[in-house]
């Protein structure tokens, strides 16, 4: 069962010093565990619905909104110098300016799809920060993640994947989609940049649904999220999140005493389980958790695994 937590304790804002500020806030209980959440997307934010995983008498949970999107600025949705400065190692930069300003020795790391590669690739960075790690829909986005999750899906897919390839004319077979989209989606011309922006957000719910009609997201009916959210992806997936397809898998070793819990929906098709598999047998510590009836969502045995995860974490 969720639960119920209330109104922040603190909240801010932090200045990077490179033209981006990030809105960071903090619930539960002051002298509880600490915990950071790290959301999806690229670009979805740090929505209230985060909060409830965690017991907010035993856990000092920070949330923030990653560069270019939520309450942080400038938006991506309204400006493109959201993805200046905007990469994995800047994520990694802000994690650690924001553990430093809240005083904070080591903290659980709990992320989702791409909050999973953020967790990763800081914590194989910065290992003696970390007491733990909870990670759902387990993704990397190595190159060969992003080309499953495009083309590999335009197999399963055909109509809807040649739907998208029609506002990227041109591109040549096998080509870097979202890096086609994403120089759209940088246009002057707004119509253009709606036009990409949709193509890309209907790529996303068809992904995301497994099969039947799509579950449309209601988040996409607003412009400004649509825009900043497509921008924001298709920015890290073209880059393949801006480091070596090895940069987490080729260093787990430095957190291989570190306690981890992966949990993945058997039928996340759109991100094969290879990868969490991956992770999961370069860590003596962790536990590879599948949901069999459960795709890239949370459905409710996620959601109940997820919270018993994190309370068993909790001590």
């Amino acid at each position: 069962m969720p639960y119920d937590v209330g109104d922040p304790v603190d909240t801010g804002m932090l200045s990077t010093g490179d033209g981006h500020e990030i809105y960071w806030e903090v619930c539960g209980n002051p002298e509880g565990k600490p915990a950071v959440v790290l959301h999806g997307g690229p670009g979805s934010g740090a929505t209230p619905s985060w909060r409830r995983y965690l017991d907010p008498d035993r856990y000092r949970t920070l949330l923030f909104d990653q560069r270019g999107c939520g309450r942080s600025r400038p938006h991506a949705g309204e400006d493109l110098a959201g993805l200046d400065h905007n990469t994995t190692g800047h994520l990694v930069g802000d994690l650690e300016a924001l553990r430093t300003m809240l005083g904070i020795d080591r903290w659980l790391l709990f992320g989702a799809s791409w909050g999973s590669t953020l967790a990763l690739s800081y914590a194989v960075r910065h290992p003696e920060r970390i007491s733990g790690m909870v990670l759902w829909a387990v993704v990397l986005t190595r190159s060969r993640d992003v080309h499953w999750a495009t083309h590999g899906m335009g197999d399963v897919y055909p109509e809807e994947f040649d739907q998208l390839l029609s506002v990227v004319p041109g591109l040549e077979p096998g080509g870097n989609v979202p890096l086609a989209v994403n120089a759209l989606l940088r246009s002057e011309d707004p119509e253009v940049q709606d036009r990409a922006a949709r193509a890309w957000c209907a790529w996303e719910e068809r992904i995301a649904t497994l099969s039947g009609p799509v579950v449309p997201d209601p988040r996409f009916d607003d412009p400004r999220f649509r825009l900043g959210f497509a921008r924001l992806v298709t920015h890290y997936w073209g880059h393949h999140a801006f480091q070596p397809d090895e940069a987490i898998t080729g260093r787990l070793d430095r957190v291989a005493d570190l306690p981890a819990y992966l949990l993945r929906g058997r039928l996340d098709i759109a991100s094969p389980l290879r990868a969490a598999h991956e992770v999961a047998r370069r860590l003596p510590r962790a536990t590879l958790d599948v949901v069999e009836t459960d795709a890239h969502g949370a459905g409710d045995d996620t959601r109940t695994r997820l919270i018993a995860a994190l309370d068993r974490c909790a001590g």
